[in-house]
């Protein structure tokens, strides 16, 4: 997969088109590029439990519910809204049932596979894919 450049969750930023990978060039350091991490979880005292807020998107409790957040340091010049704008979130909605939203600069190819490769490192729950479109 192409990288994603920084630039592109900054406001008024693009992302290379299918045009412009066809002849890729590989950001020189990590700096670069955008990197996405796993959203922290905030502690929920009444619920005495960590959480993450999936705006009413996700139901049930799993440990394959996930949020991705850019990872930026400070000299990328991202506003703080920018840095916790959440790109990708999947999470479970039924007993075999999961949710996925994305955004740019993420293609739907990109955030499935992603999400798909959560089945394999977590523990198995015997959730089947059903997928709607």
């Amino acid at each position: 997969m192409h990288y994603i450049p920084i630039s592109s969750i900054q406001e008024g930023g693009t992302a290379p088109t299918p045009k412009s990978l066809s002849s890729p060039s590989i950001p020189s350091t990590i700096k670069d590029s955008l990197v996405l991490k796993n959203k922290s979880p905030i502690w929920h005292e009444r619920l005495q439990r960590w959480c993450l807020n999936f705006k009413g998107r996700v139901t049930r409790a799993s440990v394959k519910n996930f949020q991705l957040i850019p990872s930026v340091e400070d000299f990328h010049k991202v506003s703080n809204e920018e840095k916790d704008q959440v790109i990708l979130q999947f999470g479970k909605i039924e007993q075999d049932i999961f949710t996925m939203d994305y955004r740019y600069p993420l293609s739907a190819f990109q955030a499935f596979a992603i999400c798909l490769s959560s089945f394999d490192t977590k523990p198995y729950e015997r959730e089947i894919f059903k997928f709607f479109f």
